[in-house]
Formats: C-alpha cells, sequence, structure tokens
C-alpha cells in the first residue's frame, strides 16, 4: 500500500503536497490534513486516497462558498455560478450548497425578504420589477410571492411617491393632466400596479391650480407658435391646437389660448 513519504506546504496558504512513495499524488487542505492525520510514514489504501481527494475537494467548495457568503447574502444560484467558475465537480458543488442550506446561510426567501426591505427603504421599483429582478437570480416564485405577501401596500406607495415626486416640479410648466400622466407612466414602467399607481398619486394631494395651469398653459402655447408660425393661420393654429392636446390641456382651455385670453395674440409675434 502507498506509504506518505513527504508532506511539504505550498506557497498558497494552508495548502500542502503529499507525496506517495516518493512521488507526487496530491495536495490538500490543512483541514484534510487534520481529519484525515496525514503524517509521514501513514500507509494509505487506494479506498482511503479517492475519499481523502473527495473530501478536500468538498472542503475547498466549502471555503470558497464560506468566503463569497462572508461578504454580503447571496441566493442559492449565485453560490453555485460562484463555484462552477472555479471547475469544482458538480458533486462538491452541491455538498458544499447543502451544508450552507443547513446551517441556514443560505435561503433564498430570507434573501427575497431583504431584497425588498433594501427597495422599501431606499429603492425605486414597486412590486412586479422587484419580482423581475429576484427571478433573474433564480429565486423561485413561491419564495417571491411569500416575501411579497408580507408587505403591506402603505409600505409601496411610499416607494412610489420618492419615484415619482421630482415630477411635482413640472406643474406650471406642462399640463396637470400631462404630469400625472408622466407620473402613470413612470410608476408602471417600475413595476407598480394599477391599484397603487392611483394610491400613489393620490397620495401627493396633487391640486389643479388655475394659476399654475395657466402659466402652463402660457409655456407650451409659445413653445407651439414658434414651432408653427411660418405656417398660414389656420394651419396654425390647426397645428397648435393638436399640439396642446397632445400634451395635456383640455379644449377649453386651447380655446383661451387661441383667443388670446392667456397671452395676447400680438406678443406672440415678439417670440
Amino acid at each position: 500500500m502507498p506509504k506518505i513519504t513527504k508532506v511539504s506546504a505550498q506557497k498558497r496558504s494552508g495548502r500542502y503536497n503529499i507525496f506517495l512513495d516518493n512521488k507526487y499524488a496530491f495536495s490538500a487542505s490543512e483541514r484534510t490534513l487534520t481529519e484525515f492525520r496525514l503524517f509521514k510514514d501513514s500507509v494509505l489504501t487506494e479506498k482511503e486516497i479517492e475519499k481523502i481527494k473527495q473530501f478536500d475537494t468538498d472542503a475547498k467548495a466549502s471555503e470558497l462558498a464560506a468566503r463569497y457568503l462572508s461578504y454580503q447574502i447571496r441566493t442559492i444560484d449565485e453560490v453555485r455560478q460562484y463555484l462552477v467558475k472555479h471547475e469544482l465537480s458538480p458533486e462538491a458543488i452541491d455538498s458544499a450548497i447543502e451544508e450552507f442550506i443547513n446551517l441556514g446561510y443560505l435561503n433564498d426567501l430570507e434573501y427575497a425578504r431583504l431584497f425588498i426591505k433594501n427597495d422599501l427603504a431606499v429603492g425605486q421599483d414597486g412590486p412586479a420589477s422587484v419580482a423581475q429582478k429576484l427571478r433573474l437570480k433564480k429565486v423561485s416564485d413561491n419564495n417571491i410571492e411569500d416575501a411579497l405577501a408580507e408587505v403591506e401596500p402603505e409600505d409601496w406607495v411610499e416607494v412610489g411617491s420618492r419615484l415619482i415626486k421630482s415630477l411635482k416640479n413640472q406643474l406650471g410648466k406642462i399640463a396637470f393632466n400631462e404630469v400625472k400622466k408622466k407620473m402613470t407612466l413612470k410608476l408602471l414602467q417600475h413595476g407598480f400596479r394599477t391599484d397603487l399607481v392611483q394610491a400613489i398619486i393620490d397620495d401627493l394631494d396633487l391640486v389643479n391650480e388655475e394659476t399654475q395651469e395657466d402659466e402652463a398653459l402660457r409655456k407650451q402655447g409659445i413653445k407651439a407658435y414658434k414651432r408653427f408660425k411660418r405656417l398660414d393661420e389656420s394651419q396654425r393654429k390647426y397645428k397648435i391646437r393638436t399640439y396642446l392636446y397632445s400634451h395635456g390641456f383640455s379644449n377649453s382651455d386651447i380655446d383661451r389660448f387661441l383667443a388670446g385670453e392667456v397671452i395676447s395674440l400680438s406678443e406672440l409675434d415678439e417670440y
């Protein structure tokens, strides 16, 4: 039976070369050396050697997984892909993942909870976008649904309000309805359901003040006039009406603009 004739330390800390019958046989970690009491003159069977190699591979996978998890919480798939990049055997990877699942360090439901908690605190994604990002990390739909079910609607309202609050600054610059339209579109794009969209916009307590709407009508009307002023009068009025209507102004507001009630039509020639 092969006999250990030499154990030498590698340049890499914690790794050792094992020589059997004066020939290099395999490398092992300090943990493997301790576990199997690999000392000079120890005699090993072929079955024991295979067992030692498998243990060392599993130990390496566990050490890599532990290091990867020490930086931040990970999903099961993230750990698996990390270990795959290190060219470990599927058996060693499965063993390491099972070990950390049993220890409680790998838990996709807990990962989903923390991911959602972070979004609620500082993020801008609604439930559908959060769910999609978790799916990309291979978190199961059951875990995603369970984690999302723990969130109250008012918590999503707070996230949505944070997302669109800057659009309130556009009141007085564009039509009130256009502001609401932009808010709605942005919320839908970030994964908020239609019922949440309405609740979020209601929470902002938007007020359609006449002075603000007139100021927005004036600004957008001037912009439309400058764009179409080279057309003849009938075409120009038609284009201005179409432009203002597409930007959220009512027909009555547009009529007031074209009648010169918001800004004198003679003043428009100055622009």
